[in-house]
């Protein structure tokens, strides 16, 4: 039976991290994965040019039962050390906006240099292996259709449930409950809302507008752009709330961030103008300004508005709710909310505490970012900080 220091399952960011960093210690290194090509969410990410870190991450900007869980690995390998190896491979990138860096050319070169880093460390790269048990007496031994492998450092980084179209799998949960590693509840999340019949009814029209707004869910607050489908509401600030969203829960949008619609609207008493034609000069998209007054019942002059009518569409243009059905799922998912507890593992090497020798990094544990590069940080830190350690 082949015998390895340390296997890591999963061939992805937080995998191929963990095995070049752990290969270039000395570490005799196997890298498994069940899909024949490595790193797919990689190459298909930041529409393939890889929105590979944030500037501005920080543990605040992560959800997780332990929120300060990640400060550690954060700390232990941060955006400039991502950012330095770029340089030492010659990438080039540029900051899109706030703080969300990619490629200049293509998220290949991110796989390629992960890639040359892991051949640095003599990491030997097995794919296409299908992964029958994982058993351990002393060492793990890994049980492949084409054989078993032992190892002394086990590490997992098989993702979360998200993009299943890419080969997303839920072997790493099924490991964790198998060493008797607790798991927080799962839920797909930097995910697309969706309306309820009633609201589909009025809104659906709207497919492709997109405005600026706040939104706030639970602990979340955002001001980027929503944008209309025709199932709900998608684009980055839905995005966002989707990870503070949770069944039954209203979501509160402000429709125009920043300004004071009372204030404008007072402006505007004896104006002949309507109510929709304002909103368009204030920033609204016609189409959206046309249907939301229609169903608000606002749609007047606004010298025909009282003193109490403009208050309540002042106060329905800064609060307005809207109560998603649900969500389009791990499908159109970007990450997977929850997973492997954080009490459950040590936030300095990702190590379960009650399994020596056995780790857990990236999208499987509960960890979950913000929209714009963090979670690919977390992948790059958490398997550092594991190939560290394993």
């Amino acid at each position: 039976m082949d015998r390895f220091d340390v296997i890591v399952i999963g061939a992805g960011a937080a995998g191929l991290m963990c095995a070049a960093t752990a290969g270039q210690r000395g570490r005799r290194v196997l890298l498994l994965d069940h899909a024949q090509k490595l790193a797919e969410k990689i190459r298909i990410s930041g529409g393939g040019r890889c929105n590979f870190t944030n500037s501005g991450a920080r543990y605040d900007c992560y959800l997780s039962e332990n929120p300060n869980f990640c400060r550690s690995a954060l700390a232990q390998y941060t955006p400039q050390d991502f950012i330095d190896l770029l340089a030492r491979y010659g990438i080039s990138w540029h900051e899109k906006k706030l703080g969300q860096l990619f490629c200049d050319e293509s998220s290949e070169q991110i796989i390629a240099m992960l890639d040359a880093e892991c051949q640095l460390g003599h990491v030997e790269r097995r794919m296409g292996v299908q992964i029958v048990s994982v058993s351990r007496d002393g060492d793990f031994v890994v049980e492949t259709a084409a054989g078993a492998i032992a190892c002394a450092s086990l590490v997992v980084a098989t993702g979360g449930l998200s993009i299943p179209q890419i080969g997303a799998s839920p072997l790493g949960y099924r490991l964790a409950e198998q060493f008797g590693v607790a798991l927080t509840p799962l839920a797909p999340a930097l995910v697309p809302l969706t309306f309820h019949v009633e609201d589909a009814a009025c809104f659906a029209e709207l497919a492709g507008v997109s405005l600026e707004v706040e939104l706030r869910a639970g602990k979340g607050c955002f001001r980027e752009n929503v944008l209309f489908t025709h199932k709900g509401v998608s684009g980055p600030a839905i995005l966002q709330i989707s990870s503070y969203w949770t069944p039954g829960m209203e979501i509160s949008i402000d429709l125009l961030p920043g300004q004071d619609a009372a204030d404008l609207l007072a402006g505007r008493e004896h104006s002949e103008q309507r109510v929709a034609n304002a909103l368009v000069e204030w920033g609204w998209p016609r189409r959206f300004a046309d249907a939301w007054l229609k169903v608000q019942g606002f749609d007047v002059r606004l010298r025909e508005l009282t003193p109490k009518t403009r208050g309540r569409l002042a106060e329905a243009i800064h609060y307005w709710r809207l109560k998603p059905n649900g969500t389009q799922g791990y499908k159109k998912a970007e990450v997977t909310l929850g997973g492997v507890s954080t009490r459950a593992l040590s936030s300095k090497t990702l190590q379960a505490n009650a399994v020596p020798g056995l780790y857990f990094i990236g999208e499987v544990v509960d960890v979950t970012g913000w929209l714009g590069g963090y979670n690919f940080q977390w992948a790059w830190s958490s398997g550092f900080v594991a190939g560290k350690n394993c």
